[in-house]
């Protein structure tokens, strides 16, 4: 398969189809296009183009396009169409695309759009997946599945399996459920085909399943699809009865934004954020991080100051701040980064005290190979005296200790206060360790040098 290329061309090329209004030659460039390699496309379009190519090609592609778009591109072109047209759009998709769309509607639409829909079963499936948020299993699932009664022969079975499966655009499991639709077992396919056709579903159907409550928070359940390597989860209600499924493409999508969200708070973005928002929007994400960061800034400069006066001939000890500020950093950030991914995959194992004594350890070891280098190079590539190279040695193995132990410490208080850890690292960690690297540094230095 040869990969898309979205090029300066081909967009000038729609364009000018778009212009002409060439219909026919706009299906035939787009009839072999995968749906994703539309939206792509669509994104780069004026919000008047965009639209006619929506309302050109047919439903079938056209839902699933609109799933991929932007979703500021998503949300103008929606603002566009008609309660209508966006109902024949959706009753295309899966019940859980169709959801997350509506949602993004404003109240007086959402009720306008399902009442344009005219499968009222795919209507009623829909409303029921809006009552979740969109954050738990409930919110992530679809409605769509293959599920058989254990009650039934083999032979029923196939039959009830291919209606189901009419509805299903991809089926990964056959669960099984009792006359009261709680869900208690699936079926595997290789058993359905080498069992007596008169035999009963519950006589071959395995027990162990694998499942979540529809309350449960969706990184729970991508850690749990996850760890036991599943394509698709059935989610119960709180009686148990089996109310829908979640698939991996959904899973993939909570990891992806999970993972921006952690990477904006460890840069020091404390709101979810795009390159493209409003200059004041970006502001109120940014600028309480740079505070921080100033403040902290600010207090390393005062500690200088109040050091700096004693110092006389040892003066060169200032050259060597932008290091023990740098190594400090760099630690706490190492030191966090592990606690954070460790908490957020559950695999942080043991107490505090003992993840702290770990840390200290491999803070000494990766502190005294840091000061032999350091040591060696002060004292013959700087002349500094033998005593003078010495003090930042000891001052590099103490501030790379408490740094790593900063940066264990914090995540996991801040888990533990039910706080995500993600917001430990960054401009947090790097501009604590600058205050105590500094205090520890310039306090070494007077212990030792008597300034």
């Amino acid at each position: 398969m040869t990969p898309f290329k979205l090029s300066d061309e081909l967009i000038e090329k729609i364009e000018a189809l778009i212009d002409s209004d060439s219909k026919h030659d706009l299906l035939q460039m787009l009839h072999d296009v995968h749906y994703a390699d539309i939206a792509e496309i669509i994104n780069e379009l004026n919000l008047e183009e965009a639209t006619y190519l929506i309302k050109l090609l047919d439903s079938k592609k056209t839902s699933d396009i609109i799933t991929e778009l932007d979703e500021d591109v998503r949300d103008k072109i929606l603002n566009n169409l008609s309660s209508k047209e966006i109902a024949k759009e959706i009753v295309e998709l899966d019940t859980d695309d169709a959801a997350d769309i509506i949602n993004e509607l404003p109240d007086e639409r959402k009720e306008e759009v399902i009442s344009y829909i005219d499968d009222h079963e795919h209507a009623k499936d829909i409303v029921e997946l809006l009552r979740y948020d969109e954050d738990t299993a409930g919110g992530l699932m679809a409605k769509e599945l293959v599920k058989v009664n254990e009650n039934w022969t083999v032979l029923n079975c196939v039959k009830e399996m291919r209606a189901q499966a009419e509805h299903v655009t991809r089926v990964h499991s056959i669960y099984v459920v009792d006359d009261n639709e709680k869900l208690i077992g699936r079926l595997s396919l290789k058993d359905l085909l080498t069992a007596s056709t008169r035999s009963a579903i519950k006589d071959v159907y395995i027990t162990k399943v694998d499942y979540v409550s529809v309350h449960d928070d969706a990184e729970d359940v991508a850690r749990i699809m996850a760890k036991y390597d599943l394509e698709a989860i059935p989610v119960v209600d709180e009686l148990g009865r089996l109310v829908g499924r979640i698939t991996i493409d959904d899973i993939i999508d909570v990891i992806r934004d999970e993972a921006e969200r952690d990477y904006q708070m460890a840069a020091g973005i404390s709101k979810d954020v795009e390159a493209k928002d409003s200059i004041l929007k970006l502001t109120r994400a940014r600028l309480p991080w740079l505070l921080i960061g100033t403040f902290g800034g600010m207090m390393a400069a005062k500690i200088i100051t109040s050091f700096q006066q004693g110092m006389g001939d040892y003066v060169i000890l200032l050259s060597f701040v932008p290091l023990i500020q740098a190594t400090a950093g760099n630690v706490g950030v190492q030191s966090s980064a592990i606690i954070v991914q460790g908490l957020a995959n559950d695999s942080i194992d043991g107490q505090i005290l003992s993840r702290l004594f770990k840390e200290f350890l491999l803070g000494l070891v990766n502190g005294g190979s840091i000061a032999s280098v350091v040591l060696l190079i002060t004292h013959f590539l700087f002349d500094t005296q033998y005593v003078v190279s010495l003090t930042i040695g000891i001052a590099i193995i103490s501030v790379i200790i408490i740094a790593a132990i900063i940066g264990t410490f914090i995540p996991i208080f801040l888990h533990k206060r039910g706080i995500d850890p993600a917001v430990a690292t960054g401009p947090f960690i790097t501009t604590s360790n600058d205050i105590f690297g500094i205090l520890v540094y310039f306090s070494i230095a007077k212990l030792i040098l008597g300034f």
